[in-house]
């Protein structure tokens, strides 16, 4: 027999090949958090890694893929010092072409110092919310938090992220509650019912479900099931694409590795055609990653401005 020819992990692993079905359509990537991606990476491959810096790393990373824009999560308690160089380099289109090598940089803030919220490259609040899965804070404290950060993002006219994991309940109560009707909202990385999303649909005009490569997973049959019903509708779906990065690797993105065995150790913006592929099939007829794609860029615009 033969040697196995397959490469070994190494950073190029991370760079991806060409988008399925060779769709050229530009990423829009509405939540990734990419400090933590970078340390992720650094964390792997150490004293081996080429990319010193987070601007190198995206550079050189998503140099196969034409990344169009990107909103980074600034949620850490207590946030880390640098979302202000980072936030900085990308004030001027000059900045954005040299230092980001033209993609276009925004951010959120959760638990922030007050002035981020009026950098000119901050688009919203968040993510906040409600995680009762592990419960690790209490339920009540959680809902105080949530409603003071949702009265500040109104007075503030900010779009809201919201992560929301098994407190459907709570959760629609007090958006419902808080939120004025016509407020941007994005529901980050769906995972509940479809009836849950679908009622928070109902009431908010300009609420978008957020779609991560959790879509893939075999164990979660809510994602898929709600892009089927929303498919299905006469409007289209108000969906926006994300990676949550460096979490969320999308399972159907390893047939595409062809020349490499083993599980990727982090997960990144260009890795969103693999998700939309997968959205397209869970829609049916009529879709395909390009539409998917194309949809998420016009959504995440409607939301975000960006």
């Amino acid at each position: 027999m033969g040697k196995n020819k397959s490469r070994s992990l190494n950073e190029d692993s991370l760079v991806l090949p060409p988008y399925p079905s060779g769709s050229r359509v530009p990423i829009v990537d509405t939540h990734t958090h990419l400090i933590s991606t970078f340390s992720a990476y650094r964390a792997k491959f150490k004293d081996s890694a080429k990319y010193a810096s987070v601007y190198d790393f995206v550079r050189g990373i998503y140099a196969s893929t034409p990344v169009e824009a990107i909103i980074d999560v600034w949620c850490e308690a207590p946030v880390q010092k640098a979302w202000r160089e980072v936030a900085d380099s990308a004030l001027t289109e000059e900045g954005r072409a040299q230092v980001w090598g033209g993609i276009e940089y925004w951010f959120v803030m959760g638990v922030h110092p007050l002035e981020a919220m009026t950098h000119p490259r901050c688009v919203g609040w968040g993510e906040i919310g409600l995680d009762y899965h592990y419960d690790i804070s209490p339920r009540e404290k959680q809902q105080e938090i949530f409603i003071r950060q949702l009265r500040l993002a109104v007075a503030m006219q900010k779009p809201i992220t919201v992560h929301t994991r098994e407190a459907e309940e709570d959760t629609e109560r007090i958006l419902k509650a808080e939120m004025p009707k016509e407020h941007k909202i994005h529901i980050h990385c769906f995972t509940d019912t479809p009836a849950f999303a679908q009622r928070l649909l109902d009431h908010f005009p300009n609420l978008y479900i957020g779609i991560t490569g959790v879509i893939t997973y075999s164990t979660n049959l809510n994602t898929p099931a709600l892009v089927r019903e929303l498919a299905a509708q006469p409007n289209a779906p108000r969906i926006v694409l994300e990676t949550d990065a460096p979490y969320m690797i999308p399972s159907n993105l390893y047939a595409s590795l062809t020349s490499f065995k083993g599980r990727l150790p982090l997960c990144h913006t260009g890795m969103i055609p693999w998700t939309a592929e997968f959205v397209a099939g869970a829609a049916g007829e009529g879709w395909d990653t390009d539409k998917v794609l194309q949809l998420g860029r016009e959504n995440a615009r409607a939301v975000y401005g960006v």
